[in-house]
């Protein structure tokens, strides 16, 4: 099975990408959404978040506020990195265990985690392939004023807190650019899809290289 991370700024259409290759047959998950599991009470990664953290971030149900505790670390990047260092491996460890089951189903030829921070944290050489997806940065802002309510300002704080498109490019095995109108990102996706199908069949026959400029 060909193993894909799908990544790419805020704002730039991942789901929307992620959504059409699940409706192709792919296997999709989202890290956002394991990360989420993970630091739910009883979960991995709960009691680790909570003891760095400090009893702030906690709703009165003994939750964890991720609105609260996205604040901090969209203000301090070194507790962003600490964050992920609670996290990211723990997410690592249950995609591997996924793509084992899924392998041995033998149900499908592609895996596909969706992440922000594929290229940033270095996981690309967890993948096969990877897609980024991009757009111009005046739709990025666009995207986030109508989707979060931002203002101009945070939305484009927000964006600059993230890598430049420039340095995720040559680390990427496919681009998918969403600057357009929807059809095109479907289009551009559907042809996305057999490319990585044809991968997975190369896979198989154990001639699979990975190739990136």
């Amino acid at each position: 099975m060909l193993t894909v991370g799908l990544t790419g700024g805020i704002a730039t259409g991942k789901s929307v990408v992620a959504n059409i290759l699940q409706d192709k047959g792919c296997y999709v998950e989202n890290a956002d959404l394991l990360a989420q599991i993970l630091m739910l009470p009883g979960g991995e990664a709960y009691l680790a978040v909570i003891n760095h953290f400090g009893q702030q971030i906690l709703s009165d149900d003994g939750s964890i506020d991720r609105q609260k505790l996205a604040r901090i670390i969209f203000m301090e990047p070194e507790e962003r990195d600490v964050l992920n260092s609670l996290t990211h491996p723990l997410i690592l460890r249950k995609v591997g265990q996924k793509v084992a089951s899924l392998e041995k189903s033998g149900d499908y030829e592609i895996y596909v985690t969706e992440a922000a921070l594929i290229l940033e944290a270095g996981y690309q050489v967890f993948y096969d392939r990877v897609v980024l997806t991009f757009c111009k940065p005046e739709t990025q802002v666009e995207r986030l004023i109508q989707r979060d309510g931002l203002s101009p300002e945070e939305a484009w704080l927000k964006i600059k807190s993230q890598w430049p498109l420039e340095k995720k490019i040559p680390l990427a095995d496919y681009l998918i650019d969403t600057s357009g109108q929807l059809t095109e990102t479907v289009e551009q996706t559907e042809e996305l899809y057999l490319r990585l199908y044809h991968d997975s069949q190369l896979k198989k026959m154990g001639k699979l290289i990975r190739e990136v400029d």
